[in-house]
């Protein structure tokens, strides 16, 4: 088990949580690990299989994590424009569930906004992944996350010079 009871971890769906209990739970033959996580008024279970690392990882150190703000601020990518190669490209960009690619997907998608419109899947992404990376920033700087949104903006505000 990768984690413990108290533990802070960030849920790549729903951002910032707390393992609150570890169980175990059999399923035929096969008994798995699950970590019960606190996300707000959220609780949810995730197994301890395989794919536990693309589901859950603990917050970036803050050297770190100061060091992938200036992803926000860098030049962004050229997104497709077709919708759905779109769709397909941020989704396995965000695969890997880590800091670095929440920050590339809400700078890439801002500056795409800038010359064309959003679909309603862009919004609901920019939405999620904002509120995950905001999260995680107010946690590990001790910041409100009224705070981290605002630099978040002037950050992202650079690319549109």
């Amino acid at each position: 088990m990768n984690f413990q009871t108290g533990e802070w971890v960030v849920h790549c769906t729903h951002g910032l949580g707390q393992v609150k209990a570890i169980e175990e739970r059999s399923f035929g033959d096969n008994t798995v690990p699950y970590y019960m996580v606190q996300i707000a008024d959220l609780t949810i279970w995730v197994p301890d299989d395989e794919n536990l690392g693309k589901r859950l990882r603990k917050p970036v150190n803050e050297g770190e994590f100061k060091k992938l703000l200036n992803t926000l601020a860098g030049p962004p990518e050229e997104l497709p424009t077709d919708r759905r190669q779109r769709n397909q490209y941020l989704v396995e960009m965000l695969k890997d569930g880590s800091a670095e690619s929440l920050c590339r997907v809400i700078r890439d998608l801002t500056a795409h906004r800038g010359h064309r419109s959003w679909s309603e899947y862009d919004s609901e992404l920019i939405r999620r992944v904002k509120k995950t990376l905001i999260g995680e920033w107010s946690f590990i700087l001790s910041i409100t996350p009224l705070d981290a949104e605002v630099e978040m903006q002037k950050l992202l505000a650079q690319n549109a010079k």
